[in-house]
């Protein structure tokens, strides 16, 4: 017998020894339940239970890894000065963002997805951030950059990095997704792996001074003042209207900081706008202006993209908020299952409304579902890690995941979404993704009608 062990996807492949294991056929209520009847196949008789003591016992028998030390255990490492600045493994080398085979390639390259199924936990590391670029990215001299508040203000401001970091900060953990994040899905391309169909998705703590701290500082007219328009410093010059609610809250940053340093220069050195929940578009980087007024400034960039078709021809503009949705990564497209037996299903969820509050997942393309784990934290306008147990029989198999979240909007199938949206978007498609897992253990990228 096996125990199940997935191969992961060409672009992230480590090869491993398949693991000897119990396997069984049926799962009781709920995690405990279903360890508990694992465990209680496998002591129901003496060859059983042999099987299940027989793994330990086995793994090291004649194993030279475990029979004799490695040069590791008995000689000096490496001194610390050999790495100033942390790098990854080289065992972890192939772990990288990547170009999309679905899309355009050209040398000012500007989109690069993150390898989803290869994160751990709901943060995304520094260098394994998403980037979408307008212009390309610049590493900005942060003595020379300058950022104004302008507009409906008594005060124009203009400040300096150093300015802007000596006010009182917050640090916050939000996700930042793409609005043409599953775009090429619209359009039924399998593109392979879950990297390319939801990687320009990313979740990251980050630091900074609220916008509003800035436009009191200005004495902006928050009465009549209902819209900023933020400016990027890149050669496209990125604009892009925001409400004055959100920025009312509190929750839009003006950030320097991801997830314990500065600001990387692709994802907008020496200074960033973060507005949890709405799309990744509307986080101005190499950010150097805001403008408050009265009305939408229906600019270039918010006019002729990010803009989504409707069925009877016309465009919806303003749509911002990045709705509930949710994606398993493994077992996901590319990657193979080795064996029949035991695997812990695992994706992540968000929704730019608030927190989740559930997620279902089904094996058999929607015909049943079951309720899966929310492992903590499960934060605000946060991507939420969610894990499932599951015994796979060897059959081909059709794995989901379907999120709720506190608003109780339900993530929806693509019969529902398009009866709406209609065929022909491009942007916001937070519908259900299906992996077909084939009897091979090969995983491909599939729609349901």
């Amino acid at each position: 017998m096996t125990r199940g062990s997935v191969r992961k996807a060409p672009e992230n492949f480590l090869a491993s020894a398949d693991i000897r294991a119990i396997q069984v056929g049926g799962a009781g209520a709920g995690r405990r339940g279903f360890l508990r009847d694992v465990f209680a196949a496998a002591l129901a008789g003496g060859a059983a239970t042999q099987a299940l003591a027989q793994p330990a016992a086995a793994a090291g028998e004649g194993d030279p890894a475990i029979l004799k030390l490695p040069r590791h255990s008995t000689s000096l490492g490496q001194p610390v000065a050999a790495h100033p600045y942390g790098q990854p493994s080289r065992y972890e080398g192939n772990v990288q963002r990547r170009q999309s085979p679905g899309l355009t390639q050209t040398n000012q390259a500007s989109v690069s997805f993150a390898p989803i199924q290869s994160l751990l936990g709901i943060v995304t590391p520094n260098g394994l951030h998403f980037e979408r670029h307008h212009q390309g990215w610049w590493d900005i001299d942060p003595q020379q950059h300058r950022f104004m508040v302008n507009g409906l203000v008594k005060t124009p401001k203009v400040f300096t990095m150093d300015d802007l970091m000596r006010l009182p900060a917050v640090s916050r953990f939000h996700f930042i997704e793409c609005g043409a994040n599953t775009g090429m899905n619209w359009g039924n391309v399998a593109v392979p792996t879950v990297q390319y169909t939801h990687g320009m998705l990313s979740c990251c703590e980050y630091t900074g001074v609220p916008l509003i701290t800035l436009l009191e500082m200005a004495g902006a007219d928050l009465k009549k003042g209902r819209f900023i328009l933020a400016e990027g410093a890149d050669g496209s010059s990125m604009t892009r209207t925001i409400p004055i609610e959100l920025v009312k809250s509190g929750e839009v940053l003006v950030a320097w900081g991801q997830n314990g340093e500065m600001l990387r220069p692709e994802n907008g050195y020496p200074l960033r706008l973060v507005v949890p929940g709405v799309q990744g578009v509307s986080w101005v980087k190499y950010l150097r202006r805001v403008e408050l007024g009265d009305q939408p400034w229906a600019t270039k960039d918010e006019a002729v993209h990010y803009i989504d078709l409707m069925p009877d021809g016309q465009h919806r503009q303003y749509t911002s908020i990045q709705e509930c949705k949710s994606v398993i990564s493994t077992p996901s497209g590319g990657q193979v299952l080795l064996g029949t037996g035991f695997y812990n299903i695992t994706g992540l969820a968000w929704s730019g409304r608030g927190k989740i509050k559930r997620v279902d997942v089904s094996v058999d393309g929607g015909r049943n579902w079951r309720s899966a784990r929310l492992e903590t934290p499960v934060l605000d306008k946060c991507l939420t890690r969610f894990n499932i147990d599951w015994v796979w029989d060897g059959k081909p198999a059709i794995v989901q995941s379907r999120s709720m979240d506190e608003t109780g909007y339900v993530q929806p199938t693509y019969k529902q979404l398009r009866a709406v949206r209609g065929s022909r978007s491009i942007y916001h498609n937070n519908a259900i993704q299906s992996w077909l897992v084939q009897e091979n253990g090969e995983v491909k990228n599939v729609q349901l009608a």
